[in-house]
């Protein structure tokens, strides 16, 4: 009788606690759906040659590396610097971004990973990079934080 009241216990224990495991997966679901939804809006500001759309996901104090060093501060500045490419040496690229990792350090700060494909009329505008960013959550949602973009050159 008392082994099944523990097991009975157990039951009912676990049966309460459930809605809240899967809450909090939700939870984790939903951060990472809207981590790539952020990743996304890059690459539609992109391919749609908007600088202001591809620095839509960055806070506004965001940190950005571009692939040969140069640092750049702030959304702005990261929406003017990519109008510009974009009006310019860019203007006939596509851009290709997958997610390859999501890793949350705390639940309000991730780093995430993308392997970045830039296509265009010449070899010379195709190369493939891979993007490290850093996002934290916000009121207003996930934000890029921090962005470092690192070229992959083929070995020799």
């Amino acid at each position: 009788m008392k082994k099944n009241l523990s097991l009975a216990m157990l039951t009912l224990f676990t049966l309460a606690l459930a809605p809240v495991c899967l809450r909090a997966q939700d939870g984790h679901d939903a951060d990472q759906a809207a981590i790539r939804e952020d990743v996304r809006q890059m690459e539609s500001g992109w391919n749609t040659k908007s600088g202001e759309l591809f620095a839509k996901p960055f806070a506004e104090d965001a940190d950005y590396v571009v692939v040969n060093g140069m640092y750049i501060k702030g959304r702005n500045a990261i929406a003017t610097g990519h109008q510009r490419i974009f009006d310019t040496i860019y203007k006939d690229t596509t851009l290709t971004l997958n997610v390859k990792q999501i890793r949350f350090l705390r639940s309000d700060v991730a780093v995430v990973h993308v392997n970045a494909h830039r296509d265009g009329p010449t070899k010379e505008l195709a190369a493939d990079a891979l993007l490290t960013l850093v996002l934290t959550k916000e009121k207003q949602g996930w934000t890029i934080a921090a962005f470092q973009n690192t070229q992959i050159v083929a070995s020799r």
